[in-house]
């Protein structure tokens, strides 16, 4: 997993003096400089932006930033990558869920107590597939059918879903079968 130190980027973008990130603009300059890092990123990385050293978060700036982000993750345009929030505060959990919510989006991230949530919007369903993956760390489809007393089709559905979102990597495994997508917590 790479970490983008978001109060290194700010002092570094901004020069304001300030730990807080607020108005859209502010969001827009942050947010190219994460691009700008992050498509030179390899496929299948874990990228954390760490909120740890920073103040309040705004709407405005994070729907700039976070939402932006994982909505142009999901369209592809930055590829097979993955992205996760760290260091979190309250204030901050608050202003980014609504961000993402309001463009039916979710994404993974830890509160500074080291306490991992979910962020955003999911149905209920996968986020109920989300949390035995959590708990598991990884799963096949068949054993989420066995677990979960599913049909294959349907499991298989909902891990593509949640592999889809960016909310869990899908990796080749060799099993007694022969291969499989085994999908994992990020």
């Amino acid at each position: 997993m790479t970490t983008y130190n978001l109060y290194k980027l700010l002092k570094e973008e901004l020069k304001n003096g300030s730990n807080d990130l607020v108005t859209r603009t502010s969001g827009q300059i942050i947010r190219e400089r994460i691009e700008h890092d992050f498509v030179q990123e390899e496929n299948g990385a874990v990228i954390a932006l760490d909120f740890s050293k920073i103040g309040i978060v705004d709407y405005s700036c994070a729907d700039e930033i976070v939402a932006k982000l994982v909505s142009r993750l999901l369209s592809g345009e930055y590829g097979d990558k993955y992205i996760t929030l760290a260091g979190l505060n309250e204030n901050q959990k608050e202003n980014i869920e609504v961000a993402l919510e309001r463009k039916d989006l979710a994404v993974m991230g830890e509160m500074r107590d080291g306490k991992h949530i979910l962020l955003g919007s999911l149905n209920n369903y996968l986020k109920e597939t989300l949390l035995l993956i959590l708990k598991k760390g990884k799963i096949s489809a068949k054993d989420l059918s066995e677990i979960m007393k599913l049909e294959a089709n349907t499991s298989g559905t909902r891990l593509l879903n949640l592999h889809k979102k960016r909310l869990v990597k899908r990796i080749d495994e060799i099993m007694s079968g022969g291969k499989v997508w085994v999908y994992e917590k990020i």
